[in-house]
């Protein structure tokens, strides 16, 4: 009896809608316990807040944005806790916070900041000025600029004229050329000398910007400076000269630059060399070709695919394989480019089967890769080989391909392309 008590005792108590829904069908019981996780999910989601109707949208910059007031709400406080608690924000704090606003589109309180601290007698430094250069023109706030560059100016310090270098560099990447323009005047006033980066760099953004007559004006005026153009504000002048297929006046800007100069390598006789290979003009392309080898200078691999790539348009098929001996010899290792020009001079005469004549000659079972200058495809443009193999390389890259591999499936691709399959 007692042991009989003991285990009635140890019964679940069974709740009055369980004892209810036991004399429900099987089938209905089979259903609840399927869809009982799934209303508590659901009553989670509820909760937590994440549940939503399916018309509603979800407006990504705003909830950027109402972060970032958050964010800065709570920087705002953190500080104003500092001085309350007697902590006043030292100067690396408040420069980092004010750069921290610049950046994020926070001006009004990067302003404040920078009230604050000139009326310190704040001296900014030069690595600040330029982050909060960075900052502005970023978001096009070039008036912003202007303003330090007037209290710089007004305070006389010591890195004024670094200053006005950035300043010319801020207005010259966000194609402000007319302010540009007016604070390399107001440098030039104040008695500062211009320097090669500062008269480079604005040679390079009149380039990228402005009209090819503002760019030869600019181009002028640095010349009278007798400030040397450097590489990089060549290769923009280029492309300018590329983009609107001007290659006489290319050519003629590269000799006026001088084709003798080597801390350059071999930029401006390759792009002499271009100037001739755009409008197919071999005969003027042999005679520079030579002028420069006797000159001292070492044809590279951007020199023979310039010629190779003009070769293989106008399939002169014994000048491309005495192009590619010649860089055989001068253990010049053929790329994706060159072996693009060969196929496709090869295919376009139809006499695909004799392609091993030539490639036998080169590296076919090396890795490819494309050692060319990106500015030759400016004025030549890409081969159909070389456009098919770096889309086909771009997503297959779990395997090591080798040229030959890459020959034979556009070979096989090429063959394939004017045959019509019928389904019965």
């Amino acid at each position: 009896m007692e042991v009989k008590s003991f285990l009635t005792s140890l019964r679940p108590i069974c709740p009055t809608s369980v004892v209810k829904s036991s004399h429900l069908p099987v089938s209905s019981l089979k259903k609840d316990s399927e869809s009982a996780p799934k209303r508590k999910v659901i009553h989670r989601q509820k909760q937590a807040g994440r549940f939503r109707s399916r018309d509603s949208n979800v407006d990504c910059p705003s909830l950027e944005k109402a972060s970032m007031k958050r964010m800065s709400q709570q920087l705002e406080g953190l500080s104003h806790e500092m001085v309350v608690d007697g902590f006043q924000p030292k100067t690396h704090t408040l420069c980092a916070l004010m750069l921290y606003y610049a950046d994020n589109g926070l001006f009004p309180q990067a302003q404040t900041i920078w009230d604050q601290l000139i009326n310190s007698s704040f001296v900014p430094t030069l690595q600040l000025t330029s982050k909060l250069f960075d900052a502005y023109g970023k978001h096009g706030h070039f008036d912003e600029v202007m303003k330090i560059l007037r209290y710089t100016n007004s305070r006389n310090f010591d890195i004024l004229p670094d200053v006005y270098s950035l300043a010319v560099t801020c207005f010259g990447k966000g194609g402000q050329l007319k302010l540009m323009e007016d604070t390399l005047k107001d440098m030039v006033s104040r008695g500062f000398h211009i320097d090669s980066l500062t008269g480079n760099t604005f040679l390079k953004y009149y380039s990228i910007f402005g009209s090819l007559e503002e760019m030869e004006n600019a181009y002028g005026r640095l010349k009278r400076s007798r400030i040397l153009v450097e590489k990089e504000a060549i290769r923009s002048m280029a492309l300018a000269y590329m983009k609107e297929e001007k290659f006489y006046e290319l050519g003629e800007f590269v000799r006026d630059v001088g084709l003798a100069r080597k801390n350059v390598g071999n930029l401006l006789w390759n792009l002499l060399l271009l100037s001739y290979a755009a409008n197919f003009k071999m005969k003027s392309s042999q005679r520079e070709f030579l002028r420069m080898v006797e000159a001292g200078f070492c044809p590279d691999i951007t020199t023979f695919n310039i010629r190779a790539l003009a070769f293989s348009r106008m399939q002169l098929f014994w000048d491309l394989h005495l192009s590619i001996e010649h860089m055989m010899h001068e253990n010049v290792v053929p790329d994706l480019v060159t072996h693009g020009c060969v196929v496709d001079a090869y295919l376009d005469r139809r006499i695909g089967k004799n392609l091993d004549f030539a490639l036998n000659k080169m590296n076919p079972d090396d890795l490819p890769q494309v050692s060319t200058d990106p500015i030759v495809f400016e004025a030549l443009g890409k081969g159909d080989f070389q456009l098919s193999s770096e889309a086909f390389l771009e997503f297959k890259t779990q395997r090591q391909w080798t040229y030959r591999d890459l020959i034979l499936k556009y070979l096989r691709k090429h063959y394939r392309r004017n045959q019509i399959f019928w389904n019965y």
